[in-house]
């Protein structure tokens, strides 16, 4: 069993229940799954720096990409219903629990002047976003290797009625809030 799921069930759902006085283990809030998301905007002049994306996204994750595409045409971004202009990964189970882990301790301690993670990115409803700038912050990826640096979109999804819940779910998972 994966070190931060131990974790989860014997030390934090105890507390979420004393704190929050849960009736049943089952209230307690728990990680759903956890979405990455790599936009590639410059797609649609070079089809290589998606396939680039979607090989440093399966090295990260360890999972196939999807391609995603433009739902709608928009002019301004010379963009057209249907381009492709990115990729994502959704991780559940265990290898949701092997990412979050690798995402702890090793990559946002790389991050260039990392002070921690700002406690207002919850979305009202217990989840979580966080933007990295680079994806060189991964071990798995080799920075002669990289075709372009991007950024990418790390969205964790949990079933926190609240976003104290969700910010007290995911401190006591180790996630590295600024006070």
């Amino acid at each position: 069993m994966n070190h931060l799921k131990e974790k989860y069930l014997k030390e934090i759902v105890p507390n979420l229940m004393k704190k929050y006085n849960y009736k049943s283990i089952m209230q307690a809030p728990k990680l759903e799954k956890i979405v990455i998301n790599m936009g590639v905007g410059d797609s649609k002049t070079n089809s290589k720096l998606l396939e680039a994306a979607i090989k440093d996204l399966e090295l990260i994750t360890g999972a196939k990409p999807i391609v995603t595409k433009a739902k709608k045409s928009i002019a301004g971004f010379s963009l057209r219903e249907g381009n492709e202009i990115g990729c994502k990964v959704t991780l559940r189970g265990e290898n949701m629990y092997v990412f979050l882990e690798k995402l702890i301790r090793i990559a946002l301690p790389r991050v260039r002047d990392f002070r921690g993670l700002s406690p207002k990115s919850f979305d009202g409803r217990g989840n979580y976003s966080i933007g990295l700038k680079e994806q060189l912050i991964f071990s798995e990826i080799v920075y002669d290797n990289v075709a372009k640096i991007r950024g990418m979109d790390v969205t964790v999804v949990t079933t926190a009625k609240t976003n104290d819940e969700a910010l007290e779910l995911l401190s006591g998972l180790g996630f590295p809030f600024r006070k």
